[in-house]
């Protein structure tokens, strides 16, 4: 199993407080007739946190069932507790996911050494790939590139989603794991650092902006991937406006407000996330209908 290409980080579309399951299945359609190469469930762009256990379950088991077969199904299961996230990924496991991605433990902001216990432990229990979540700015901590070595070599570890922001720690952890470990897959994290990161080698994006535009994020990881690079900086131009507004506020409220605008389903976040800014709405906007997309 390969894990390259472009993968959407998909949000979970709400009706007031209660998830829009035949919104979500929409969604999910769309990025499989796109030929999107995996979709991430209970991620931060699907606001894990704030669902409950029971809604938890559910867009795990929609999502695996109307992904499987036809794209790749990675699901986020981190926590800050490492209990708590062998539990969940055993689950992911059970219900037929296709891979784990495991944050960075966040506010008990553990050391390098307890960082790579922790993904030693999750390895120990569960059969199943997993990927490291690397994002320092949700989680407080950086995954160092020596660490990360060592998390690379433990069974059933297959890449790191890198989303430090840090090309050159990015570069780094290219350089270093992959040619020590050839299948390990390294994934963008920022939809702006797509192109420079596989043009260093990445495998691929994680990205917020194919849930609008999942056509685009494919068509640009599959001319990195061939080398068609000239061909890649247009896509990347291209998009660029809209990658650098879909940030313009903490993600996902700008991507759900988009895709608010352009009749998709989405719903608002839920709290302590709140609505966009009416004067950045009105920047999201303009720029939608410019692209014509709204």
């Amino acid at each position: 199993m390969r894990f390259e290409g472009a993968f959407t980080a998909m949000i979970t579309p709400f009706i007031g407080d209660r998830l829009d399951e035949e919104g979500f299945v929409r969604n999910i359609k769309k990025q499989i007739d796109a030929g999107i190469t995996g979709l991430v469930f209970l991620g931060t762009t699907g606001e894990d946190v704030t669902l409950s256990d029971e809604e938890q379950m559910r867009v795990m088991e929609i999502g695996i069932r109307e992904t499987k077969g036809k794209a790749l199904v990675l699901i986020g299961t981190g926590s800050n507790s490492t209990k708590k996230t062998i539990e969940k990924t055993k689950k992911a496991q059970a219900m037929g996911a296709d891979a784990a991605l495991i944050v960075t433990p966040y506010y008990n902001r553990p050391t390098q050494e307890g960082i790579f216990r922790h993904f030693e432990s999750i390895s120990q229990h569960s059969d199943l790939p997993l990927f490291a979540y690397n994002i320092l700015s949700r989680t407080g901590t950086n995954i160092e590139t020596s660490t990360l070595l060592r998390i690379a070599g433990l069974p059933n570890v297959v890449g790191v989603k890198e989303a430090s922001g840090n090309i050159v720690q990015m570069g780094d952890v290219i350089k270093t794991i992959k040619r020590k470990y050839p299948a390990f897959s390294v994934l963008s994290g920022d939809d702006i650092l797509t192109l420079p990161l596989m043009a260093l080698g990445g495998s691929g994006i994680i990205s917020v902006a194919s849930n609008l535009m999942p056509e685009r994020i494919v068509a640009l990881a599959k001319a990195c991937l061939e080398d068609r690079f000239r061909e890649a900086r247009a896509i990347h131009e291209e998009l660029l406006p809209l990658v650098k507004t879909l940030f313009i506020e903490v993600n996902p409220i700008p991507i759900k407000q988009a895709m608010q605008f352009c009749g998709f389903p989405s719903g608002n976040c839920r709290l302590p996330l709140c609505e966009l800014r009416p004067e950045n709405q009105k920047i999201l906007e303009n720029l939608l209908q410019e692209m014509k997309l709204a």
